[in-house]
């Protein structure tokens, strides 16, 4: 047998071999979303959801003066430099 012809044969056996790892591995990924399901929990692919966030009125307002002293003081140093 050439070399050509037992490399075609050794690709072919492991094409083989991969077939049937991806079968184990799509049988477990099967297994594990039967129990995912039953107890109503869910997978999401990025982060869980959360409660939409309410910031109150004062909060917002220390936020803006928060926020306006920062600009003052970087316009102070421009004016300075």
């Amino acid at each position: 047998m050439t070399s050509i012809a037992k490399a075609i044969v050794r690709l072919r056996e492991e094409h083989r071999d991969a077939q049937k790892q991806v079968q184990r591995l799509e049988e477990a990924i099967a297994v594990l979303q039967k129990l995912t399901r039953g107890t109503g929990a869910t997978v999401h692919a990025g982060a869980p959801h959360r409660a939409k966030r309410v910031l109150s009125a004062a909060g917002r307002r220390r936020i803006s003066l928060a926020q306006k002293a920062r600009w003052a003081k970087i316009r102070q140093m421009k004016k300075a430099a």
